[in-house]
């Protein structure tokens, strides 16, 4: 084998690889030093930009399973023979790869299918494990057979893999123990594009968004003479003839959460954090600032979010759910002033992404605890944990009152900023280089 084969690389994600932010990360790393990389997954969204460019990655888009009305067990069957098939012939189509990253979970059949294939091509297998799968399936079927089998699936061929990476300290001890899988830790970490930016930035950013999200436009019309001072306004900013632009001191407060809508986020938390907001607001209007609320993502329950808080009179509360291009969301987060995240882990062993993405671009976060969380948010260092949405409710509110001249709040949330730039200063490409690298290139 030459050494040009030897370093083909195949990446394998069971899902949208749009949406699926460390893989896409694995291959633009794998890409930038000196891996060609065979990208396989469902193009629901768009890839980066940097792999959609990259001459060394071929992206090979599997066919969605059609939507047919079967009985569930049934239309799981029938999927995963689909998806056995369809993950089957591509790689059988790519240059033979030196191994294969797959992303677990899925399992079924993204793993049996890899490890097969690597036996016959002589291939190496790396599983990295975000999740289980079987604790996924369990949210809705604790007790079915599939959550059995799916156990199974992982135990076995995890520890028939040739290596495996994954997301925190916790899940490595646990795979040893349970399953007795090795792992090495690869913590998320921000990639570049995630970190803070200018008020320019943001004002220009906020002035474009506005064109579609209401709530970022100025709610006070400018004075088309050439008296006026501001001759460009969002509901945050302002900028002046001279050119200088500056945070308005009556502006409202930016909460941002991101979600892809799934039963492992509770956000009627959220909503009952924001009528708890709403109350305070209309009690000390004079302490409580507006509050803007934007919530980020595409996925199954938006729908239903979105009617719930259509129902709601709020007044000080604004509520906005857009879509946001890749290139938006970090410049939203460094414009923001708390970040939200709900996502508790199904096997309480993984970390969410959103706020290592929300740390990266300066953005203090209120996260909901569980087991591992400790492993990246550190209460009152870096952000904030909540266990209940009076918890909730008392750290937003606590952190916009008097919003944005409170002196009482000004160490913390400067002892707070301190804590982001050192988290932002290790970034995905150096952490990568370190750990993982080593790991497929043994």
């Amino acid at each position: 084998m030459n050494n040009k084969n030897e370093q083909n690389a195949c990446v394998i994600v069971l899902g949208d690889i749009g949406r699926s932010p460390r893989m896409q990360y694995h291959v633009k790393s794998l890409s930038e030093n000196e891996f060609s990389v065979d990208f396989i997954g469902y193009v629901h969204t768009p890839p980066l930009e940097d792999i959609r460019n990259s001459p060394n990655v071929r992206i090979h888009e599997l066919n969605p399973f059609p939507e047919l009305e079967l009985p569930s067990i049934l239309k799981y069957i029938f999927k995963t023979v689909w998806q056995t098939l369809g993950l089957l012939i591509t790689l059988i189509s790519i240059r033979k790869p030196k191994f294969i990253l797959c992303q677990n979970p899925p399992a079924i059949p993204a793993i049996i299918v890899a490890y097969f294939y690597c036996l016959f091509a002589r291939s190496k297998l790396i599983i990295d494990w975000h999740n289980y799968t079987y604790s996924i399936l369990a949210l809705e079927s604790p007790n079915s057979l599939i959550v059995s089998f799916a156990k199974k699936i992982e135990a076995y061929f995890g520890a028939k893999a040739a290596d495996n990476l994954c997301v925190t300290k916790s899940m490595k001890v646990d795979l040893q123990t349970r399953w007795n899988v090795r792992a090495t830790v690869l913590y998320d970490r921000p990639p570049q594009q995630f970190q803070s930016i200018s008020l320019q930035e943001k004002h220009n950013l906020l002035l474009r968004l506005g064109e579609t999200i209401s709530a970022f436009k100025s709610k006070q019309i400018l004075e088309q003479t050439e008296t006026s001072d501001i001759i460009e306004r969002t509901a945050f900013t302002a900028k002046y003839r001279n050119g200088e632009i500056k945070l308005l001191d009556s502006r409202p407060g930016l909460l941002i959460s991101s979600t892809s809508w799934t039963p492992d986020e509770d956000f009627s938390m959220l909503i009952s954090a924001l009528d708890q907001y709403e109350q305070n607001a209309n009690e000390q209007p004079t302490h409580y600032p507006s509050l803007v609320c934007i919530i980020t993502g595409k996925g199954p329950l938006k729908d239903r979010f979105r009617n719930i808080v259509d129902s709601k009179p709020w007044k000080k509360v604004q509520v906005d759910m857009p879509w946001l291009e890749n290139e938006d969301y970090p410049k939203l987060l460094a414009s923001s002033d708390l970040g939200v995240c709900l996502h508790y882990s199904s096997s309480g062993l993984d970390l969410p992404m959103k706020v290592v993405d929300m740390f990266g671009s300066g953005l203090p976060v209120c996260a909901i605890d569980f087991n591992c969380i400790d492993e990246l948010v550190k209460h009152g260092e870096n952000g904030f944990v909540f266990q209940h949405y009076q918890e909730l409710a008392e750290q937003i509110n606590s952190w916009f009152m008097d919003f944005p001249n409170n002196i009482a709040l000004t160490n913390m949330k400067q002892n707070i900023q301190k804590q982001l730039k050192q988290f932002q200063a290790l970034r995905w490409s150096e952490n990568w280089k370190n750990v993982a690298l080593p790991v497929l290139k043994n």
